[in-house]
């Protein structure tokens, strides 16, 4: 170990508790030490921000950091505070006075990271502020809003490419946690990063487990997975806003502790419901993907889809919100063909090469939803690395709860002879009611209960003939066309009635299973230490309260299990806790120790209660 690493080790545990780097941390770090640009793209949790906060603390002058929201600012600089490192956020919320107060600390040198928002910094004064000052570096988070390629592309993102005219001395670096080969190479021209270090993590989630479903009847598969998850944070998303709002009120009426969030709720509404979520006392934020990039939860142990995402991109960011500190977490996402029509609609308004990228984008994601690859690799996949473990033993398919269809050949020719008899005038809704049977009066008016093929796959679920008619569309032996989407039978389909192609049809097996969650992440609650843990808990949030900042960045479940395990009785006991560095065993050492003690005393009196005297 270099000289220049471990003082990047030392302060990584004096202000942040933490006693090694995560792979690729110090790499991304010595590049900012260095003044080289760069490129990083770690997975959600993957501990980017270190990458340049670590060294902002060790350079000379003020990092600017880009940031595109002022929640995700917010808690940064809450956190940076709590941690003992002097770091202000300017954006529209400030009022005149504290606008005065960070202009001044600025001027003074007394700031080691200033985040700021993209449209802002680019403004002409903005520049000629901080031209007059020492900016020691940039750092552009989320930089994937600035590729037209990337799945959250954001126009303000594009004015970050006058940086290098504006700053030619100063070095950028680039941060995200999505971003295919394409969006990287866009990424670094568009920010004109001068010959960029391209360090690309992993982009293996170990500790999610992820499930994709068929949508049946989603208030039943809802309830039945969110029983399992009493007492734990997590994210339901819906597409559209209608969707959030009723979702909400039914799962209200159900007992759960839930809020909505969406663009159409009032601002005031918006901070409430997030606030709600951050400080626990709101367990579930039911949302469109307008709620989470701003959210740095590091305890959010389930993600739920109501519907597909538009993107594997945005699937694997949306997803990746669940287990930031590295303890097992659940991802279902429950489905219909029916969703891809919705987002095709919604972005009906796109033309020219935007409009085929988003349709590639909703065709990869198809195939991801009824594919029988293990999910893991599937995603590991598409960022361009190898997944070279055999099974994954963290999602369906690896767990054994999806199989193929034994007669997928008999059931696929069902489908594709129905598709023929309505003359291949309909949609894939309606091919499925004509197969399974349905009474509806569409169906009855145009005489299509006559058909040899009505009623051939009563047998099933209409989700689940949905969800073949899906699979058949992926696997190119049907296809859409029209503005009615219809569906239309291609040569591979033709081949099909003749047995000379066979498609592969899964289905969900009726076997419940649970990974081995000893191998899932990191930092095991050991069932002895459960009820400490709550009582730890339960302080957090007190002590949270009454700073008005979120539960997490007073300490994150990876510390409280920490100290629920081992029960440290000292201050330099306290210090070896994961995630306890200087400032915060100042801070908060002393009041978790006297309930730690507590705890432990009445513990041992129960004990000496339990020995019989003679």
């Amino acid at each position: 170990m270099t000289d220049q690493e471990e003082i990047a080790r030392q302060t990584l545990q004096k202000y942040w508790g933490y006693g090694a780097f995560r792979p690729l941390q110090w790499e991304a770090i010595q590049e900012v030490l260095e003044r080289r640009d760069s490129l990083v793209v770690l997975p959600t949790g993957g501990g980017k921000s270190l990458c340049y906060q670590v060294p902002a603390t060790m350079r000379e002058g003020m990092m600017v950091v880009v940031s595109p929201l002022i929640a995700l600012m917010k808690d940064q600089v809450d956190a940076l505070r709590e941690n003992g490192i002097a770091a202000a956020a300017i954006n529209s919320s400030l009022n005149a006075e504290e606008k005065r107060e960070i202009t001044s600390q600025i001027r003074n040198g007394e700031l080691k990271l200033l985040y700021v928002a993209p449209e802002k910094l680019c403004t002409s004064g903005m520049i000629s502020f901080l031209q007059q000052v020492k900016v020691s570096a940039f750092a552009i988070d989320e930089a994937h809003c600035i590729s037209t390629w990337g799945h959250q592309f954001r126009p303000e993102y594009r004015l970050l490419g006058s940086l290098r005219e504006h700053f030619p001395e100063a070095d950028l670096h680039a941060y995200t946690a999505t971003a295919t080969e394409q969006v990287r190479n866009d990424i670094c021209e568009q920010l004109k990063l001068r010959e960029p270090r391209v360090l690309v993590g992993n982009f293996d989630r170990p500790n999610l487990v992820y499930r994709i479903r068929q949508r049946e009847n989603l208030d039943r598969q809802l309830s039945e997975f969110l029983d399992q998850q009493s007492g734990n944070a997590g994210i339901i998303y819906c597409i559209t806003r209608r969707k959030v709002d009723e979702l909400t009120e039914r799962l209200r009426d159900n007992g759960y502790s839930v809020t909505a969030y969406h663009a159409g709720l009032d601002h005031e509404t918006r901070v409430r419901a997030q606030d709600d979520f951050l400080s626990e006392r709101t367990e579930i934020v039911v949302a469109t993907i307008a709620f989470g990039m701003g959210i740095d939860k590091s305890n959010v142990r389930f993600v739920v889809h109501t519907g597909a995402s538009k993107s594997v991109e945005n699937y694997q960011q949306e997803a990746g919100r669940a287990g930031r500190d590295g303890l097992p977490a659940d991802c279902v996402m429950f489905y219909s063909g029916q969703d891809f029509m919705t987002w095709r609609r919604m972005m009906s308004d796109l033309t020219g090469e935007s409009a085929e990228i988003a349709e590639r984008q909703l065709e990869r994601m198809s195939k991801f939803c009824s594919s029988l690859q293990c999910r893991h690799r599937t995603l590991v996949e598409h960022f361009g690395q190898e997944y070279e473990a055999e099974s994954c033993g963290a999602c369906d398919v690896c767990l054994g709860e999806m199989e193929l269809m034994p007669d997928s050949l008999i059931v696929a020719q069902k489908i594709l002879s129905c598709v023929v008899r309505v003359e291949q005038k309909f949609g894939a809704d309606y091919v499925a009611q004509v197969l399974t049977g349905s009474r509806d009066q569409r169906i009855l008016s145009n005489g299509h209960e006559e058909l040899s093929t009505y009623g051939l796959l009563k047998a099933y679920r209409k989700s689940a003939v949905r969800g073949w008619i899906e699979q058949l569309l992926d696997q190119q032996f049907l296809m859409r066309r029209g503005d009615h989407q219809t569906l239309a039978v291609t040569d591979a389909g033709r081949a099909v009635f003749h047995r000379e192609a066979e498609p592969q049809l899964t289905r969900v097996t009726q076997k419940k299973t649970r990974p081995d969650r000893a191998e899932r992440g990191s930092g095991q609650l050991e069932e002895s230490a459960r009820e400490l843990f709550e009582a730890l808990r339960t302080l957090r949030r007190q002590l949270a309260e009454e700073q008005q900042i979120p539960s997490f960045i007073v300490f994150g479940d990876v510390s409280l299990i920490d100290m629920a395990n081992k029960k440290p009785t000292t201050s330099a006991e306290f210090l070896q806790i994961h995630g306890v560095g200087q400032k915060k065993a100042e801070q908060y050492g002393e009041a978790f120790l006297a309930e730690i003690q507590k705890f432990t005393a009445s513990e041992a009196d129960e004990v000496s209660a339990s020995i019989p005297t003679e």
